[in-house]
């Protein structure tokens, strides 16, 4: 089955049956290798896109669903929010093995673009769901806190 959608800003269309995750076709048809496979059932992040502008776990997400939707991945994270998270996880040096980051990143940025001066609790509840195998959530929780003073200028 042919499939239409918009990946980062370009018009696409792929071939795969309706039920292959989104995460398989990013990865293995589009070849954008910066959204991460870690579990495949939603529990880790690492797969985390946004999906016409809400974050979402792309193995869950059945590309027959994402028909007509704009999917953004963290080659194409370049809103204020995502670049502000960037410029924080450097400045804090957020990333150690650097496995879930892209994850985070995306997640993170929705965060901020729904709370724009989130909480801890906040935060925490939002970044939850996405596990680093490094445990470096204190650098991820302060490097969010330092985003959002650079969004607010």
């Amino acid at each position: 089955m042919t499939i239409s959608l918009t990946v980062n800003d370009e018009d696409v269309s792929v071939t795969a049956p309706p039920d292959t995750p989104l995460l398989w076709v990013l990865r293995d048809e589009l070849k954008l290798t910066g959204t991460k496979y870690g579990c495949g059932i939603a529990q880790c992040g690492a797969c985390t896109v946004r999906l016409d502008g809400s974050a979402v776990r792309s193995c869950q997400v059945a590309i027959g669903d994402a028909e007509g939707a704009s999917v953004v991945t963290i080659e194409a994270a370049n809103d204020a929010e995502a670049q502000a998270v960037k410029q924080a996880w450097r400045e804090l040096d957020v990333v150690q093995c650097g496995f879930c980051q892209s994850g985070q990143i995306m997640q993170a940025a929705d965060l901020l673009a729904q709370h724009p001066r989130p909480s801890d609790d906040v935060i925490d509840t939002v970044m939850g769901g996405n596990a680093c195998r490094c445990a470096t959530y204190a650098r991820i929780r302060a490097a969010i806190h330092r985003a959002a003073d650079i969004l607010e200028g």
